[in-house]
């Protein structure tokens, strides 16, 4: 056994370097490559190393960190939409394998603590390939959000029987059910109130992505350490405290590049190392008993996931990609199993046979789990790179911020926002900006960041009457879209009635879901009773437009003054849609109505779909 710290440094090290390359040229995940090589580095491999230690320790973090991603990572737009279909799917994945749990161990003899326990195990799951979904760029897809959001309830209903079952032989005491709901309550008014107000005060107080990693990794081990006080499970409160800095940490902000970066490449790895050095190969030759129930074990499991996947699919109407992509993400298990294991076996209600085969469950689980995920994964990738390659319209952004040089707050907008290679420019004053905006036709923004973008919790988006029959609305509207996604505001528009109703139809398309909240506005005077509604932490964003342009109004004029009378406290965004060259548009302050442009004909497409639907 290697005992010196720096040898067992370098040796992971060159394992953390080597597995990705060896598995690439091989065509197998990386994460079955690096159970592997815990398998033959461990003490029941080649014993080069022992169990416990900094390993182990880090390995645990790993596993906190791909839960904290999932958190991170859902778009809480689309969560919002499919929480229903997240709360069955959860239902589904959880029920499925219990019951089947329950008939394979009352068949193989055991009582009903144990079946309980055992459907328990086998009804909860790990996100553990989650990292191949983030990297083929899927976790926006409605399955991921689905499977994302039914982990949560599954884990939760694994963990509430795990707990009564664990108050029953450790604990007499008929306090005991107040005192473990009391503490959940402070786990979750910690991690859900207490951690993201935290967290938003200092983003807005220190702006260094390093500090910004620093806090979400304190966060998530700090949630962790309460759900373990609170009789759950680490997992879990990592999962929670991502879901509360959602909102917080944009998925391409610096400080999610520097999680996923030191996560992919440090923690997980040490992780699927320390669960291979777990496994006892010696056990496959040595006790056939063990290799029978792992085998009865892997099939339950296999085959109760497996049902709820299907039955989603037929029940939400997903692609049978997406059912895949289900069945993936949520046969896999790791953290939860060992949990509900270990405590059964130290309670006495498991024997060292069930002990061994669930070790062994777990390395087949998470390598067929890799091949499916990463199959599933590819396929949506391809689909969804078609279908924006259809969808394709390059527009050139010009973005600027005027009487001040904010470069940096312009680039993060522009990443967040998903705009290719925007020019950026500082202009000295509003003249100035005037007349670079109606000098061109580009799309334009004008950018005036009082506070960090990722701190913003509202989006209050004012839209002039006409403005969805400007040329291209629809990148405007996309830009906004994402933004909120990124982010996770709220978006409020203030309209008329048939602008409403436009923004509407663009809000529910499918894949495109936007949660928002409508005010009326009929004039663009009005404008100025969004600042006696304006929070602390809103942004105002006006849609403005260029003169001789369907939705033109002259007191865009006035615009420039408004902002620094009324809105110099709070971040704002000007938005300038592209305009149509070598096209004579009509004036609709002469009563001539506009032509409809392509943007309007979608909408009205859109909205004929939406109203034959509903008639059904």
């Amino acid at each position: 056994m290697i005992t010196n710290t720096l040898a067992i440094i370098a040796l992971v090290l060159a394992a953390i370097l080597f597995v990705p390359l060896v598995c690439h040229k091989i065509r197998i995940p990386s994460i079955v490559g690096f159970i592997i090589v815990g398998i033959l580095v461990g003490p029941y491999g080649f014993g080069w190393l022992g169990e416990g230690g900094a390993i182990q320790t880090l390995g645990k973090i790993g596993m906190l960190y791909i839960m904290l991603q999932a958190g991170i990572e859902v778009d809480l737009n689309d969560f919002s939409q499919q929480k229903h279909r997240s709360v069955l799917f959860g239902l589904f994945s959880f029920l499925f394998p219990f019951l089947l749990g329950l008939v394979t161990s009352k068949l193989l003899g055991y009582n009903w603590v144990t079946s309980a326990l055992l459907g328990a195990m086998y009804g909860s799951h790990t996100l553990m390939t989650y990292p191949i979904v983030s990297r083929y760029g899927v976790q926006k897809n409605t399955a991921v959000n689905i499977a994302v959001g039914g982990t949560m309830l599954a884990i939760t209903l694994s963990l509430l029987v795990l707990a009564a079952i664990k108050s029953n032989f450790a604990y007499t005491d008929t306090l005991t059910t107040g005192a473990f709901i009391g503490r959940i309550a402070v786990f979750a008014a910690v991690t859900l109130f207490l951690f993201p107000w935290l967290a938003q005060r200092f983003f807005k107080r220190w702006t260094d992505p390093t500090n910004g990693f620093l806090i979400v990794m304190t966060m998530m081990v700090g949630s962790a350490y309460l759900a373990d006080w609170a009789g759950l499970e680490g997992i879990l409160g990592a999962f929670v405290c991502g879901v509360a800095l959602n909102r917080l940490v944009p998925n391409l902000s610096p400080v999610m590049q520097r999680i996923n970066f030191v996560g992919n490449n440090l923690f997980v790895p040490l992780f699927l190392l320390g669960v291979g050095m777990m496994i006892e190969v010696q056990v496959i030759w040595t006790n056939w008993w063990t290799i029978v129930l792992a085998i009865i074990m892997i099939a339950t499991k296999l085959v109760g996931k497996w049902l709820a996947a299907l039955v989603a699919q037929k029940t939400f109407g997903l692609q049978a990609e997406e059912r895949q992509l289900m069945f993936g993400l949520t046969h896999a298990t790791a953290a939860g199993t060992l949990a509900i294991v270990t405590i059964g076996f130290e309670a006495h209600i498991f024997g060292s046979s069930i002990l061994n085969a669930a070790v062994l469950m777990i390395l087949v689980l998470c390598t067929s789990a890799s091949f499916v995920t990463e199959y599933a994964a590819k396929r949506l990738a391809l689909q969804e790179e078609a279908r924006l390659e259809s969808e394709k319209h390059d527009n050139k952004w010009q973005m600027m911020t005027v009487a001040e040089n904010r470069h940096y707050e312009l680039r993060e907008l522009g990443e967040l926002a998903e705009l290719k290679q925007p020019e950026l420019s500082s202009e000295e004053d509003w003249t100035e900006a005037k007349r670079l905006i109606e000098g061109q036709s580009t799309a334009s923004l004008v950018y005036h960041p009082a506070q960090p973008i990722n701190t913003i919790s509202r989006l209050l988006v004012a839209v002039p009457r006409y403005a969805e029959k400007e040329h291209d609305f629809i990148t405007c509207f996309g830009l906004i879209r994402r933004l909120s996604s990124q982010i996770g505001a709220k978006v409020v528009f203030y309209t008329n009635e048939d602008t409403q109703r436009a923004l509407q139809a663009f809000c529910r398309r499918k894949g495109k879901y936007l949660r928002a909240s409508y005010r009326e506005m009929e004039n663009w005077e009005d404008v100025l009773m969004i600042a006696k509604q304006m929070r602390h932490n809103d942004m105002i964003v006006l849609i403005n437009a260029r003169p001789s342009t369907p939705s033109y109004n002259p007191l865009f004029d006035q615009v420039p003054d408004m902002l620094d009378r009324f809105f110099r406290d709070h971040s704002y965004l000007l938005v300038y849609p592209e305009q149509e060259t070598g096209n004579a548009i009509p004036d609709i302050l002469t009563g001539d109505t506009p032509q409809a442009s392509r943007t309007w004909k979608i909408v009205s497409a859109l909205k004929k779909k939406i109203l034959s639907f509903q008639q059904r």
